[in-house]
Formats: structure tokens, sequence, C-alpha cells
């Protein structure tokens, strides 16, 4: 992949309760990390693990020690606020990022969670895009230094049966105004469009950029409720091992949901603070 981005690292999801969240998503069918506190900042999370990706449930707990913007995130709705780019190599994704004129800034970022039989310290390098870079989504480039404490067996096995991301759907004002940045970052032979929507190949993941008009026949499941003002990250799309046994848990724990055969379940926004999740087949 270009500058050596491999993909979705994970996508951020801003809550404004982080315990009603973390009970939200368990009810859903999502297996949780324990608690992290950011070392520095005024936010914690909760994580739902794949294999190759995963989900930061985000939410404030210090404002007086700084949010990171999430509480001007927060002060319009809550739901998917940004995405990390996955990279085994930030300084190399930086340096290449720098020739293709992509300012890429380092930083880094520690967490605190508690595990049973110690405290364990996760460690990551970024890299922080500026806005133009990837217009319409916050972004930044993530180099896991501990991902092995991430990935514990038991929060990779999910009840809802979902094994890992398969991309996110953006509203935008104007889709094909974005194909030269994402060319850039991406490499133009990963950028498709069709008529008025654009669509990101990034690794195993798919960005699909299109304005409400043409998310309304793209995602049918979805109401003004769940498409707020774009620019917004409107939903994501989970692989399911098995959509039979994705279908069966929402029902019995009475989660709202459509069903298309075997080919997509769409939960509302109002059912996973305030982010649309849509479960393929994986």
């Amino acid at each position: 992949m270009a500058h050596g981005i491999t993909g979705i690292d994970h996508a951020l999801v801003g809550v404004r309760d982080l315990e009603s969240a973390r009970a939200q998503w368990t009810r859903l069918g999502f297996t949780l990390s324990p608690r992290g506190r950011h070392l520095g900042w005024g936010t914690a999370n909760y994580c739902v693990m794949f294999e190759h990706d995963y989900i930061e449930l985000l939410g404030l707990v210090a404002p007086e020690q700084g949010s990171n913007g999430l509480d001007t995130f927060l002060a319009k709705r809550e739901g998917l606020m940004s995405l990390a780019w996955a990279s085994a190599d930030r300084a190399a994704t930086s340096a290449s990022l720098s020739k293709a004129g992509i300012a890429c800034s380092p930083a880094d970022l520690a967490r605190q969670f508690e595990l049973p039989a110690e405290t364990a310290l996760v460690r990551v390098k970024l890299g922080l895009l500026p806005a133009a870079a990837t217009p319409c989504i916050a972004s930044f480039v993530c180099q896991h230094l501990t991902p092995k404490l991430l990935r514990q067996p038991a929060w990779l096995q999910h009840p809802n049966g979902a094994v890992g991301l398969k991309g996110v759907t953006v509203a935008v004002p104007d889709a094909p105004a974005l194909t030269s940045a994402y060319d850039a970052l991406c490499g133009g032979h990963n950028v498709n469009r069709t008529d008025n929507v654009l669509t990101v190949h990034v690794g195993r993941h798919t960005i699909v950029f299109a304005t409400p008009d043409d998310l309304s026949a793209l995602q049918p499941d979805l109401d003004e409720a769940d498409i707020p003002p774009p620019p917004a990250i409107i939903l994501m799309t989970l692989a399911s091992a098995d959509l039979e046994k994705t279908a069966d848990y929402l029902t019995q724990w009475q989660i709202e949901h459509d069903c298309h055969g075997g080919r997509s379940i769409v939960v509302p926004a109002a059912m996973a603070t305030g982010a649309a999740l849509e479960f393929v087949p994986a």
C-alpha cells in the first residue's frame, strides 16, 4: 500500500458516558477489553478487539486534563469520529508522506489498563495528519509497540459473531472533490469513482464517500437520524463469521435490526451510541 499504510488500524467512536457505552456495546454482543486510561489526557476507552483491527469507544473522564478534541465532537453528537491508519513503521510512513507533500507530525501515546495479574501499559507511535490530507475524515497514523497486550484470546471472541472491520461509510457534500487527496494518500489505483460515489480501498478495508441523497439509495435502512450533517462517518461495516448467528443474537437481546437475507444486517445508530452498524459475511 502507499506510504506503508496497510489498512484501518481502528475506528474511534466518541461517547458521552463511557460506562453506559460499555453496557450498550456488551448488549450488542461484543466482548470489550478492560478500561484503559490515556496517560497525560483526560480520556479513557474500552476496545472491541479483532485479529487485525478494532473499535475504540472513547470517552472523557477528566476534561480538565485535555480532551484532544473529543469535547468538541461530543458537543455535536456521539458516534464515529475518526480513523487510525495502520503502519508497521511510523517513521517510514511519515518520511514517505513528507516526500509526497503530506505533513505527518510524530506523537507518542500510552494507556494503562488493569489485567488480572498486572497493570499493563499499551504504547503506540502516532503520526498526526492535517485535515487536508484526509478531507471529511479526522485521522492519524498508528504504529503499535505492544500489540500482543491488546489481543488476549478471550477478547477476540464475540457472541454476535463479529470477526473484524470491513470498512466505513462517510456522508460528504461532494464525493468526487475528494479524489485527488485520497489518490495521494492511498494510491490512485485504490480509488474508484462511480457516478458521484467515491470508494477508497485501503488494505482489506473499504471507505465509501457519498452525499446523503446517494446514501439513501446505498443504505435504505438508514433514516435521517442515522445521517448527521456532512461530513460525518455514519456507518461501520463489520465482518460476521455467521450472519444467522448474528441475527439470532440481536433478536434474542431485542436489538433493533434489519436483515437482508444472507447479505447483510443493519443496526441503527440509536442502538450503538450513534454509530450505525452493518454486518456482512466474512
